[in-house]
């Protein structure tokens, strides 16, 4: 059998009490109406995204047919979304709102791939990222160990290369250190210096493909 249990009703809720708490909230409403007032102004602005640009090179002639660049390897530094102005005077100088528009390595990745296909036009250039895969004759391994300007404003890419040629024991290798002034201050002049610099790179990069395991 089914008890029922009686339900017994609240008393009314005194005046005086609805009136402390409806006062309260009002006061808590007008003590938080000028700080919801600066919530437009503190937000922070959209961030400008930035791209290298590919430069055209020297065409050259007697690559291997099918060459692969791996995974670039980055400086720890480096692998961040914001664009590192500096790493001089032992702190980096990193704008917050200065940003690459895709992730450092794939982006140069990228642009490499691009720059190398033009200068070797009888080579076919696949990188490690793609969706796309043969079997190479030769490979890129590359670190990049600094992209950024030093104490004077120049902008410096330094880089080891390793290109291992199918059939050889041991790779070429060889170390790249690259200076481009800005063209102009701030972030825009450096992407730009650091677009010369990586076509410099691939310059050097495409006269060790075509020097093959002879040029070590």
């Amino acid at each position: 059998m089914t008890t029922l249990k009686r339900l017994v009703p609240l008393g009314p809720v005194p005046l005086g009490r609805m009136a402390l708490d409806q006062g309260r909230r009002g006061r808590w409403v007008l003590a938080m109406l000028p700080l919801l007032a600066l919530l437009p102004g503190c937000s922070s602005p959209n961030p400008v995204l930035f791209t290298v640009a590919s430069q055209d090179g020297r065409v050259q002639t007697g690559a291997p047919a099918v060459i692969l660049l791996q995974r670039i390897g980055l400086a720890r530094y480096l692998e961040r979304t914001q664009i590192v102005a500096s790493a001089e005077n032992y702190k980096l100088d990193v704008r917050a709102n200065d940003w690459w528009g895709e992730p450092l390595g794939a982006m140069l990745s990228r642009i490499l791939v691009e720059e190398l296909g033009q200068r070797l036009p009888g080579s076919t250039l696949l990188s490690e990222d793609g969706a796309v895969s043969s079997r190479p004759d030769a490979t890129i391994e590359l670190n990049l160990r600094r992209l950024d300007k030093d104490a004077t404003g120049m902008l410096v890419l330094q880089a080891q290369a390793a290109i291992d040629f199918r059939g050889r024991d041991a790779p070429v290798l060889q170390n790249f250190r690259i200076s481009v002034p800005p063209p102009s201050p701030g972030i825009p002049g450096e992407v730009a210096a650091i677009s010369s610099a990586v076509g410099q790179l691939a310059d050097g990069l495409a006269a060790m493909l075509t020097a093959g395991p002879a040029g070590r």
